[in-house]
């Protein structure tokens, strides 16, 4: 395993640890000009989020009405009720993002299949990295606000749905992800710098309760102090 990899699995809570467990579970705010320049509001600002660990599978709930949840995985979302009735479902849904700009409104779905990847990466970072389909190298160290973080290029196997194909994850002296560069490729391809912090132990595993971000500008620095894309913040974390 790649050392700064290794350093950052042992950091989170190790991968004995994380491999007891099937799914994590969490409550969510959110905020954010994102969702509403999509003409999206609201839907996810208080909500639940379970994701699973072991494939790329996330719902959140309640969707829109009280009894309604999604259901995604990389090649379909769909909106279910309680008794697991669909309501409305899109197969390949990353294709109908296809000329998509910044500022282009999304569906329901569309909502519902960015959140589900979305958190599905989050939530099972950097654990997700040990897999060999994975590919990981130590980039240059980076120096922001007088700290200096070690920086972790990963690719992602083309079969999981996420931002884009190569990620980077900033790294602090503690070993926890302080940072997380990406382009969403349904965002026009928009520039990313996503901070995290406020990290708290949970059943073993380091997990940060909040995150923020914006626009990365072309020299690697965030866009500061507006727009705020998206905050999340994090609350009722279970692993089972």
């Amino acid at each position: 395993m790649n050392d700064l990899l290794e350093f950052t699995i042992n950091a989170h809570g190790g991968i004995k640890t994380w491999n007891k467990f099937e799914t994590i579970s969490a409550k969510l705010i959110t905020g954010g000009v994102l969702f509403p320049m999509k003409q999206q509001a609201g839907i996810l600002d208080d909500i639940y989020v379970t994701s699973n660990t072991k494939k790329e599978f996330t719902t959140h709930y309640p969707f829109i009405e009280k009894d309604w949840h999604t259901s995604f995985d990389p090649g379909r979302i769909a909106i279910e009720n309680h008794k697991g009735e669909i309501i409305e479902e899109l197969f390949n849904p990353g294709e109908s993002f296809i000329g998509h700009e910044r500022e282009t409104p999304w569906s329901k779905l569309q909502l519902a299949y960015f959140a589900g990847y979305a958190m599905w990466t989050y939530l099972n970072a950097p654990f997700i990295f040990t897999n060999s389909n994975y590919k990981v190298k130590e980039l240059e160290p980076w120096e922001e606000n007088g700290e200096i973080f070690r920086r972790l290029q990963v690719e992602f196997p083309p079969e999981i749905a996420t931002h884009n194909q190569i990620q980077t994850f900033y790294i602090n002296n503690e070993g926890l992800i302080a940072r997380h560069d990406y382009n969403a490729e349904i965002l026009g391809n928009s520039s990313a710098a996503h901070y995290l912090s406020d990290y708290i132990e949970v059943q073993g595993i380091k997990i940060p309760t909040k995150r923020k971000v914006y626009i990365r500008l072309e020299d690697n620095t965030p866009l500061l102090p507006a727009p705020l894309l998206v905050s999340i913040s994090l609350s009722e974390i279970n692993l089972k």
